[in-house]
């Protein structure tokens, strides 16, 4: 039934924030560099916060303006067509790290 005129509504909207870490580990990646701009190396699936998601490193840059200068690194939901934002935070350790996170 419809409300009568002038009675108050409300609604309320809520924006949720949910954290998970995930650990990708590229083992020989002086080998990765030189497969070409572009090309990446993909992390299996993970989930955080009840979506699937999966990591995107590409050793020699994602586009040509990085002109294999830079890696770039990305997050991205598994299954598109939800309206979901993620964002990444990445440690790179060297050999000598080996083991430790």
């Amino acid at each position: 039934m419809p409300s009568p005129v002038g009675s108050p509504t409300s609604c309320q909207s809520v924006t949720q924030t949910v954290n998970g870490p995930h650990s990708f580990t590229i083992k020989g990646y002086s080998l990765a560099k030189g497969m070409g701009i572009g090309k990446h190396i993909a992390s299996e699936s993970f989930t955080v916060g009840g979506y699937q998601w999966a990591i995107y490193f590409y050793p020699d840059g994602k586009n040509p303006e990085d002109n294999s200068t830079y890696v770039s690194v990305f997050v991205a939901l598994a299954i598109e067509g939800t309206d979901v934002q993620g964002s990444l935070r990445a440690h790179t350790f060297g050999p000598e790290r080996k083991g430790q996170a």
